[in-house]
């Protein structure tokens, strides 16, 4: 089974440590197997790609790269900040992750 993450698709994060530190950016996949995200805009790397049907030319593209989700932390939607999240209860008794510094639910 595998181990619940933190983070989602689609969640706004900041990168804590590493090369793109500092660095804010939309999830746009999560690799649970490796426990890595892709992450909008950061930890950018150059790739050499062969000509193709959607690249007729070739050449060098740029993409991001998966980063360890230990270097990611969620942005508080209350301050924009860095926070740790918990899980809770709801009214309805559905588990909702909430922001730990200001307490707020996040979507």
């Amino acid at each position: 089974m595998q181990k619940k993450l933190h983070i989602k698709k689609g969640d706004n994060v900041v990168v804590v440590t590493g090369n793109s530190r500092s660095q804010k950016g939309k999830v746009l996949e999560v690799v649970r197997r490796t426990n890595r995200a892709i992450v909008e805009g950061v930890n950018m790397v150059k790739k050499h790609t062969k000509p193709n049907a959607a690249n007729p030319q070739g050449g060098i593209i740029e993409q991001e790269a998966p980063i360890h989700i230990s270097n990611l932390m969620l942005v508080d939607p209350k301050t924009g900040e860095a926070t740790r999240i918990g899980r809770k209860e709801d009214a309805n008794g559905k588990l909702v992750r909430y922001s730990k510094k200001s307490g707020e639910e996040i979507k």
